[in-house]
């Protein structure tokens, strides 16, 4: 008979075909995303002819609608049928993204064409996320959280180490405005293998459907993640780390490298690709790595592995192969760390959230999590320019490691597993995981 310590193994997902489509068409898309990634800055750069300041706009406009998260996170936990609302995201941005092939064709391609595509396909990208929550959280069973979380990190892991180079053959072939089609046609397999899932899908009660005005349930959703021990504890964490991450950045690193290290462009981008394998390999070992010590200890660990490494990068010196070693050692880590982090906090999260709170939690998370981003390079950017990159780097490295802080006072580290009925497995008792009274 199986301890609530050591559940029954459940099936692999692999012989589950609602996920199994689902995986795939997460994958698919991912791989599509890595294209448009390289191919919407090139066609400002090299079509265009835009500035520095214009490309830095285009980022911001992708990035911008997720300030809104909260309050459409709040609207879509009012809809009964968020896979529909995952398929529509599908199709806005496959729609959208194809208008500028299209307006190439006819020689009309402008800036503001691709900032509006940036715009829109960021708002199509908060309304899949925000409705992603609930639906996940019905896919599979709550013991499998972890393993499908292994799964789809895996996938989108593969896509940072094959896609890029695929992007850069398809754009150098093709021109990058036709390269986008790839992505465009990405996201209408992805809606196809969504429409083919049947998920039971809780109802909404008619009194929620009538209640408070939008501001005020995103307000509950931000309010209930406050007093919630367990969400406000990983929100901290996790605030804290997109904070002191995005200080070093990837443009900060790879101005460190090429600046500092004296390090080839080649050489810096055999560095990432390593990263990359050290997310793919951090994705396949997180549940395995969650078994051995526990979720709460996995989300503690990688909270440290993910931000500490790069000051293995800034401490470096001797001869090339040890400066491009330590930053090939350095983002094969973090890699390793980002995986075991996320992983495992979107399963917790995933079991503790309620459904009639996922997508108003998914919406508050959003805010202030990517909201935090644009923040932290922007104050990376000055330290860099006042103290220096090398000791900027260092102190992203400490004060990310110090995320971990938010987590040890929490319930969070004792959580040892997910248990199949509900609840939390805590150090050989089963936790109560009920949301906290509002």
């Amino acid at each position: 008979m199986n301890s609530p310590q050591n559940p029954a193994p459940s099936i692999s997902l692999w012989r589950n075909r609602r996920f199994v489509r689902f995986w795939a068409g997460q994958s698919v898309s991912q791989f599509g995303d890595r294209i448009s990634e390289l191919a919407l800055p090139l066609i400002a750069v090299a079509a265009l002819h835009a500035s520095a300041s214009q490309v830095a706009w285009l980022t911001a406009l992708a990035w911008a609608p997720n300030l809104l998260a909260i309050v459409l996170g709040a609207w879509v936990d009012h809809r009964v049928h968020k896979r529909r609302l995952m398929i529509l995201a599908d199709l806005i941005r496959a729609c959208v993204l194809l208008t500028l092939p299209a307006a190439y064709l006819l020689g009309t391609v402008t800036l503001l064409q691709l900032y509006a595509v940036a715009l829109l396909t960021g708002a199509a990208a908060v309304l899949f996320n925000t409705a992603y929550p609930p639906f996940f959280a019905h896919l599979v069973p709550r013991s499998s959280y972890v393993d499908a979380n292994s799964k789809l990190s895996a996938g989108r892991s593969a896509s940072y180490v094959v896609g890029p180079a695929v992007g850069g053959a398809l754009v150098q072939v093709l021109t990058a405005p036709v390269a986008v089609i790839a992505d465009a046609l990405s996201f209408l397999a992805s809606a196809a293998l969504l429409g083919r899932i049947r998920v039971d899908e809780p109802a909404i009660a008619a009194d929620e459907t009538a209640g408070p005005s939008l501001l005020r349930q995103a307000g509950e959703g931000l309010v209930f993640v406050i007093r919630h021990p367990v969400l406000r504890a990983s929100l901290g964490c996790a605030t804290t780390l997109n904070f002191f991450t995005f200080v070093s950045g990837t443009g900060l690193t790879v101005l460190f490298a090429d600046r500092v290290l004296g390090l080839s462009a080649g050489t810096i981008g055999l560095a990432f690709g390593i990263g990359s394998i050290g997310a793919l390999a951090g994705a396949v070992i997180a549940p395995k790595v969650s078994r051995w010590i526990g979720v709460g200890r996995s989300i503690a660990a990688g909270a440290v592995l993910f931000p500490a490494p790069i000051a293995v990068a800034a401490t470096a010196s001797g001869p090339t192969w040890a400066r491009a070693g330590a930053l090939g050692v350095a983002e094969f880590l973090a890699g390793i760390g980002v995986m075991l982090f996320d992983v495992n906090l979107n399963s917790l999260q995933a079991a503790v959230i309620p459904d009639g709170m996922r997508s108003r939690v998914a919406g508050a998370y959003s805010t202030v999590n990517y909201g935090i981003r644009p923040i932290g390079a922007i104050v990376g950017g000055m330290l860099a320019a006042l103290i220096g990159l090398r000791t900027t780097l260092i102190t992203a490295a400490v004060g990310g490691a110090l995320s971990l802080l938010w987590l040890l006072p929490s319930p969070i580290p004792r959580i040892r597993s997910l248990a199949p009925d509900g609840s939390l497995v805590d150090g050989g008792t089963e936790a109560d995981s009920r949301p906290v009274p509002q």
